[in-house]
């Protein structure tokens, strides 16, 4: 292991033994700093992944594709593929701009560290930037998309602070370089009721950042593994370390329509979709989201899967998720307000075209 920074004394020697070697027609071509900050990384690497573990305060940052499931079954999976590495690869540019350090990538979500492998006072300040450039930059990928016939996609995020052991896990046929402990799990479970376009702060994070930070009206949420309520913060907008407002994403504010649409529906417990079914009333609708009268209150932020019949709007029936995102208790019953989360794009595109005939 390298001790007191020996790394960078190496990566000196190292960078100017490789640059004595090019050719003098080539020497304009290799940039000396980024060949030394590459060198430094890898040694650091190496030094990281032979530490022994220790607690460390950390700011975790998980975002997901919203929807991604429907996507996949649609599309083959080369052009999912491609349109996973493309995200990625936005996604890597930003968080690298802001020092984050990218834990793992888990099919179409990501874990992003700040204050790891070297902490700094700004951590949580960088890790929330951080959160609402992606935000931002996916108004780019998105017009990438649109060029390229595909759809839209959203990310929904989650962040946490607190304290996890970090160290090398794994064996020494494949070991990596992670953090291990309860603020994962809990961040995990603040990504889980994100919405599209939507940053959601724990409350460990707020305290830290409040000084800074522009947030919605805070939600108490039971979340799995948890015996009490957690209080979830919607960002939206950051004063530092320069101001950034988390954009908006038009689909909250897409037109809705009245219609008088029965549909069956399941109450998700975590990841299993409940076996009991209930009836319910859709109201009005809109491109993605809708009102419907329930006969049972739904917890705010709670998720529910819908056998919407399409037969006002095409010839199909079509499965749909959906976040509660309101409810309001009236004498004619409950109503709740509710934002798909995974839909198929032939579904989709009925709505849509649906909506669009009625105005």
């Amino acid at each position: 292991m390298l001790k007191n920074n020996n790394y960078k004394q190496l990566a000196e020697s190292i960078c100017a033994e490789v640059q004595s070697s090019i050719p003098p027609q080539f020497e304009a071509d290799v940039a000396r700093e980024g060949l030394l900050g590459k060198i430094q990384q890898l040694l650091l690497a190496n030094e990281i992944n032979d530490s022994a573990p220790e607690y460390r305060d950390v700011t975790i940052l998980l975002a997901d594709i919203r929807g991604f499931t429907a996507l996949a079954e649609t599309f083959s999976a080369m052009t999912v593929m491609e349109l996973l590495n493309r995200y990625f690869s936005h996604m890597s540019e930003v968080i690298t701009q802001y020092g984050g350090t990218i834990d793992k990538l888990m099919g179409d979500s990501m874990m992003v560290l700040f204050g790891v492998p070297q902490a700094a006072a700004d951590d949580v300040e960088r890790a929330i930037s951080c959160a609402v450039a992606m935000q931002r930059a996916m108004s780019e990928f998105n017009q990438q998309n649109f060029e390229l016939d595909l759809p839209e996609m959203y990310m929904g995020i989650g962040i946490n602070s607190g304290k996890v052991m970090v160290g090398a896990l794994g064996s020494d046929y494949h070991r990596e370089y992670t953090v291990v402990g309860d603020a994962v799990n809990i961040t995990s479970r603040i990504e889980a009721q994100s919405l599209r376009g939507q940053i959601l702060l724990s409350e460990n994070t707020y305290q830290l950042a409040k000084s800074f930070v522009q947030v919605g009206e805070p939600n108490n949420v039971m979340v799995k593994g948890k015996k009490q309520t957690m209080c979830l913060y919607d960002l939206m907008g950051t004063t530092g370390p320069r101001a950034m407002t988390v954009p908006r994403r038009e689909v909250r504010k897409s037109p809705r329509v009245a219609v008088n649409m029965s549909c069956y529906c399941y109450r998700l417990v975590g990841k299993q979709v409940d076996s009991q079914a209930f009836q319910g009333e859709v109201l009005d609708l809109g491109y993605n989201g809708l009102l419907m009268r329930c006969p049972i209150a739904l917890e705010p932020l709670s998720e529910i899967k819908m056998a919407v019949s399409l037969q006002l709007l095409g010839t199909d029936t079509t499965d749909i998720y959906a976040r509660v995102v309101k409810v309001d208790q009236r004498a004619d019953g409950i109503l709740c307000g509710l934002e798909f989360t995974s839909i198929d794009t032939v579904g989709q595109q009925t709505i849509k075209q649906f909506v669009d005939n009625q105005l």
